[in-house]
C-alpha cells in the first residue's frame, strides 16, 4: 500500500497527512509554518503524526494560508462528526483532488462530477427515507466536490456512460432536460470527454457496477468501485489492473465523442418535446 493512502488512517491522520503534504508542496518546513499558523513548531510536528487534535481556528488559518477552500475545515470536522463514510472522505479529500487524470464508467446514471444539482438531488431523495436536510447536506457535498473542474489546473475527466442513462427519468422530464444540458456544457471544455456505450452493445463488461480510475502524479493508480451503494477504494495491483482491462474494454465499444454527443442532443430533443 502507498504511503499516503493507508485503508485505516483515523480523521485526525488524514488531516495530519494532509497538512504535511501541502507544507511540503510548499516547501516549507515545520518550522517555516508555524508563524503563519500562529502555532508552535512543535504543535505541528505533533499534528502531522496524528497524536494531537487540531481545532477548527487552525483549520481555517490552514484554509486560508494554503488556498485550500473548506479542505482543512471539512477534515477538522470530520474528526469529532464524521458526515461521510471512511472511504467516501478518503476518496473526496484525499484522492479526487490530486489526481490528473480521472475515468470513469457508470451503466445506470449520469457521475456525480457531472450532475447538476437537481439531478442529483433527486437520486438521493430516491435513497432509504432521509431528512430533508440530510438530502441537502450531501447535495452540498457533491457540488463541492465538483470544484475540482473548475481549478486553473483541473483533471482530465474521460467519462463512459450508458446510452440508457440519457432516457432514465431521474425526478422529472425538466430535470433531465437540464441535466443533458449540462452534459452538452461540459462537453465544451478541453478537460471533458463523454463517450456513450451504444445499447446495442453485446460488450457485458462493466454492467455490475460503475467505476471511477484515478491516475495521481505521486502515487499509484487508485481505484474506486461502486457496490450496492458504496464504494471499495483500493491501489491493489491486480484490482487496479482488472479495471484498466475493464475500461479498454468499454472504450473499444464506445461512440467517437462527436457521435456520442449527437445522441445527448437526440435525447435532449425527446425530454423537451416529450416523446
Amino acid at each position: 500500500m502507498a504511503q499516503g493512502l493507508d485503508p485505516r488512517p483515523t480523521p485526525i491522520q488524514r488531516f495530519g497527512r494532509e497538512l504535511a503534504r501541502v507544507r511540503k508542496a510548499r516547501g516549507l518546513s515545520q518550522e517555516a509554518l508555524a508563524p503563519h499558523l500562529g502555532v508552535s513548531k512543535s504543535l505541528i510536528g505533533h499534528i502531522e503524526i496524528g497524536d494531537r487534535t487540531p481545532k477548527e481556528d487552525l483549520a481555517t488559518r490552514c484554509d486560508r494560508f494554503f488556498d485550500t477552500g473548506d479542505l482543512f475545515l471539512r477534515l477538522c470536522r470530520n474528526i469529532t462528526t464524521p458526515a461521510s463514510p471512511g472511504w467516501y472522505i478518503r476518496w473526496t479529500d484525499e484522492i479526487e483532488p490530486r489526481a490528473h487524470i480521472l475515468r470513469s464508467w457508470d451503466p445506470m446514471l449520469v457521475p456525480g462530477l457531472l450532475q447538476t444539482e437537481d439531478y442529483a438531488r433527486a437520486i438521493f431523495r430516491g435513497h432509504i427515507p432521509v431528512g430533508n436536510d440530510e438530502i441537502e447536506n450531501k447535495v452540498s457535498a457533491r457540488m463541492r466536490r465538483q470544484l475540482i473542474l473548475e481549478r486553473d489546473d483541473p483533471p482530465t475527466l474521460w467519462a463512459l456512460l450508458d446510452e440508457g442513462v440519457l432516457h432514465r427519468l431521474i425526478g422529472s422530464p425538466e430535470i433531465m432536460l437540464h441535466q443533458l444540458d449540462h452534459l452538452l456544457k461540459m462537453t465544451e471544455r478541453l478537460n471533458v470527454t463523454i463517450q456513450l456505450i451504444p445499447r446495442d452493445t453485446t460488450c457485458t463488461v462493466g454492467w455490475s457496477s460503475g467505476f471511477v480510475l484515478a491516475e495521481l502524479k505521486d502515487h499509484p493508480d487508485v481505484i474506486s468501485v461502486e457496490a450496492a451503494g458504496r464504494s471499495h477504494v483500493s491501489t491493489e495491483q491486480s484490482l487496479v489492473a482488472t479495471i484498466w482491462s475493464m475500461c479498454d474494454k468499454l472504450r473499444a465499444e464506445a461512440l467517437r465523442p462527436h457521435e456520442s454527443l449527437n445522441l445527448i442532443k437526440e435525447a435532449r430533443g425527446r425530454w423537451q418535446s416529450g416523446t
